[in-house]
């Protein structure tokens, strides 16, 4: 099929999210369309929306306010689409908001998108029930082979989706649904397809990955095929993203440690250092068990970097619960923290708390917190100062062309001289000094 439609994403959120977009665009080059590097070429935007946060959702507001915008005014045609989380929260209201938008497609509602790109390449407005109640399926393939020369050296693989959990202040079960685990079999074809076309670097996704459970398998016994279909296939190191502590088994940390294809970084959110704040946000594990879940690892794996996720400023959080969290911050000592105060969203069980804290509260409070990582990260940082390291060469510097921005198998960034054609490779390097949070070295050296 070859017409000389083009389209063009953005993609708001998670890796998940981006995962998605990948597999839609695969559905468009199927197709015989082309991507467009500019908005302004393309023959159908989609828009794949983020609703865990406000301000990712105000932000998106704003960029479907400017297509529909775009529209309205005739400067020109072309067909609108909100995919995603936001999508499948607010459906036919952003219709309703923006008539210029011609369709909204929910998390579960992928399936439809090849009746949206027939009709646009025949010129028609396909007929679609939004009410009809689809059910979640995966993709065959995630796999982004963007723009960018190299980009497809990497590549996410989601294994579920939905989550159970119900934290509190969450909105993903309400826009993701419930659990789903992908067949096993798929996700190891998938694999076998990525490195074909070579990845070396895998991220297993799901909402809740570690809760990931398909007949007797769970998410151990998943890392344990997937660890021996990497090796098979060439691909090099393995990440996954995000686990939940409440479902991080100790077999899932043998698993782990047998098998160096798993990269020594874990992202592990514990929102909060108080057991009682923590138990409000419906976390299923206490501080105490967080902090003995993160010696356990680092017994199994000496030397790994964990990150996390903290969320500051919950309903009825006191000066004491601020301090817990800076002792288990002082405690673990994080790589790197996503941290962010607490924004009330409708819909989740939170949005009714009584003991709202006050705005400046909240700020005063993560500002404190945001201190305490930049000293751990830079502390952690300087004392690697002249190891040497294998990296993933990932692409170039945005503030030097002529140097390579690498990561290790730690999640570090470390910036070196070095050609645009050593992209998608694995090199050795030294850490020889520090620029704020990017290591740099002199010199880099490729290794098969």
């Amino acid at each position: 099929m070859s017409h000389n439609l083009k389209y063009f994403f953005e993609t708001y959120g998670c890796q998940m999210n981006s995962a998605e977009s990948a597999a839609l665009a695969l559905v468009c080059k199927e197709r015989g369309w082309k991507e467009a590097a500019i908005s302004e070429d393309a023959d159908l935007i989609l828009l794949n929306t983020c609703s865990v946060r406000l301000t990712a959702e105000r932000r998106t507001l704003g960029r479907i306010a400017n297509f529909a915008g775009h529209k309205k005014n005739k400067k020109r045609n072309f067909t609108l689409i909100i995919a995603g989380c936001m999508a499948q929260r607010l459906g036919e209201e952003l219709i309703e908001k923006f008539p210029q938008v011609d369709y909204v497609m929910g998390t579960t509602q992928r399936s439809i998108f090849p009746l949206i790109l027939e009709a646009v390449e025949n010129g028609t407005k396909a007929i679609l029930d939004i009410n009809e109640k689809t059910v979640f399926s995966f993709s065959q393939s995630h796999l982004d082979e963007g723009l960018e020369q190299g980009s497809a050296f990497r590549s996410f693989v989601p294994i579920m989706h939905g989550c159970n959990n119900y934290c509190s202040y969450c909105i993903v079960p309400y826009v993701r649904g419930r659990e789903i685990s992908r067949d096993p079999e798929s996700i190891a074809s998938e694999l076998r397809l990525v490195g074909e076309r070579g990845v070396r670097e895998v991220t297993l996704l799901g909402q809740n990955v570690n809760s990931y459970i398909w007949q007797d398998m769970d998410f151990a016994g998943l890392l344990e095929l997937v660890a021996q279909e990497a090796q098979k296939s060439g691909i090099s190191w393995l990440r996954f993203l995000s686990a939940n502590p409440a479902n991080f088994s100790y077999k899932t940390i043998e698993v782990l440690a047998a098998n160096k294809v798993f990269c020594r970084h874990i992202h592990l959110p514990v929102q909060h250092g108080s057991t009682s704040v923590l138990s409000a946000m419906n976390r299923g594990y206490t501080a105490e068990r967080f902090l003995e879940l993160v010696r356990e690892i680092r017994a199994a794996m000496p030397g790994i970097t964990l990150s996390t996720d903290i969320l500051v400023g919950f309903p009825g959080e006191t000066e004491e619960d601020i301090k817990k969290t800076l002792d288990l911050m002082d405690e673990v000592k994080f790589l790197y923290s996503f941290m962010y105060h607490f924004n009330p969203r409708e819909g989740t069980k939170a949005f009714d708390l009584p003991d709202r804290i006050s705005e400046e509260v909240k700020k005063e409070r993560l500002s404190r917190v945001i201190a305490l990582q930049m000293k751990h990260t830079q502390g952690l940082l300087k004392a690697r100062i002249g190891r040497t390291e294998i990296v993933l060469i990932e692409g170039i510097s945005r503030k030097n062309a002529d140097e390579l921005i690498t990561r290790t198998e730690k999640d570090e960034m470390v910036a070196v001289p070095g050609p645009k054609s050593m992209i998608g490779s694995f090199g050795k390097l030294t850490l020889s000094a520090l620029k704020g949070n990017t290591f740099r070295a002199k010199e880099i050296s490729l290794i098969s």
